[in-house]
C-alpha cells in the first residue's frame, strides 16, 4: 500500500493524538479515516451540484439541442 507524509504543528499533532485515542484508534488509521471521509464528502457535494445544474437548465438545454 502506498503512503503519504504529513506535516503537522505540535498542537495539531496533539489535537489528532487525542481525537484517535478518544475514538479508540491509532492516528494513523483516524487520518486515513478522516482524508476519505472528506474526498467523499467533495464528491458527493460536487454530484449534487451537477445534478441540480442539469435539471435547473434541463429546458434550455432540450431547446438547444
Amino acid at each position: 500500500m502506498a503512503g503519504l507524509n504529513l506535516r503537522f504543528t505540535e498542537e495539531e499533532l496533539d489535537s489528532l493524538r487525542s481525537r484517535a485515542e478518544a475514538e479508540g484508534k491509532s492516528m494513523q488509521a483516524f487520518a486515513h479515516d478522516a482524508v476519505i471521509t472528506a474526498v467523499d464528502e467533495h464528491s458527493r457535494l460536487f454530484n449534487e451540484a451537477a445534478d441540480h445544474v442539469l435539471k435547473a437548465s434541463e429546458e434550455l438545454n432540450r431547446r438547444l439541442a
